[in-house]
Order: structure tokens, then sequence, then C-alpha cells
């Protein structure tokens, strides 16, 4: 349509498409699949290390920018995920601190510990037998991923093998 033929009804259109489009833009950009509220301060739960002794969460997450998977053996978004969060490990490791949350459902501490052994994973694993950390960041399934920023900010959620972990870190550092 040329410039000239463009009434104020069709520039009123365009505005409001392109608002439209960005408001979904930016719902879909805070989206999340369930979980705890992006901007909310994450908190501390009670899991265990893979030698069986209670440790807090936030001790192991620590202070900075983390990078928390809800994870199982059996979980096959989980197995999906692997390449993924090891590369993210491997290109942010020194910057963000991992940790591999081993949910407890159908899952034991002796099975976690031998698969860790046999795959490692990157960054720390704990295991949360009561499900403390799963309660307390409302994990919607295993392979929900939780990434903190440096003041202790949720910055970003998600679940399944699929997701831009890259582009989550990058919210947090």
């Amino acid at each position: 349509m040329p410039i000239a033929s463009i009434t104020p009804a069709h520039r009123l259109a365009r505005a409001a498409i392109v608002a439209l489009g960005a408001i979904l833009l930016s719902t879909t950009a805070q989206a999340q699949d369930g979980g705890i509220a992006v901007g909310t301060h994450a908190p501390s739960a009670a899991v265990r290390s893979l030698d069986g002794k209670p440790v807090d969460l936030a001790g192991v997450v620590g202070t900075g920018p983390a990078v928390l998977e809800f994870w199982a053996t059996w979980c096959p978004n989980c197995k999906e995920l692997e390449p993924t969060m090891a590369a993210a490990a491997k290109k942010y490791g020194e910057r963000v601190r991992f940790v591999t949350v081993a949910v407890a459902i159908n899952e034991s501490i002796e099975r976690v510990r031998k698969h860790v052994a046999v795959h490692p994973l990157g960054g720390a694993v704990v295991y949360d037998a009561d499900g403390n950390a799963a309660s307390a960041y409302d994990a919607p399934a295993t392979s929900f991923v939780v990434v903190i920023d440096r003041t202790g900010r949720v910055v970003y959620t998600g679940v399944g093998g699929t997701q831009d972990i890259d582009a989550a870190i990058h919210k947090a550092i």
C-alpha cells in the first residue's frame, strides 16, 4: 500500500498490532512453567549431601549467580538437558555455581550416588530427601531449572529438555 494511501485508521491498527506484539513478547519472556516466581528471593531449604549429611541449600548455592536443576536419574527431560547443562557449566563454571538437586521421588540417595559416579554432573549434587527444596522452589517437575542472580533473586525458571540455559544465565550475570 503506498504511503499516501495509509489512513489514520491504518496507522491506529498498526500501532495496536505493534503494542499487542510487545505485550505478547514481554509476557512470553517472563512466562513460567510453574514454580517459584521470577523476582522472588531464592529460599534456603534443608537437603542432604551425597554422603547423607544435612546441608542448607542456600549454603550450597552460595553467593553470586547460580543455576539449580531439579533432577532425577530416571528423567528423560533431564537426560536431554544434560549436554546443555554440561556446556553451560564448562562455559560459566568460573562465574556461576551449578547445583543439581536430586529429587527423592522414585529415587534413593544410593542410586543418585551410583549414577553420579558413572555419569558426573557439573557442580554440586545434593539430595532432596524430604522434598524441602522442591517445596521451597515449588518445583513442578524434574528438569525444572532455576537461575539466580548475584543478589539472590530468581531471574529464570523453566522445565524441559530444550531450555536455553545460556540465555537464562545471561540474565544472572
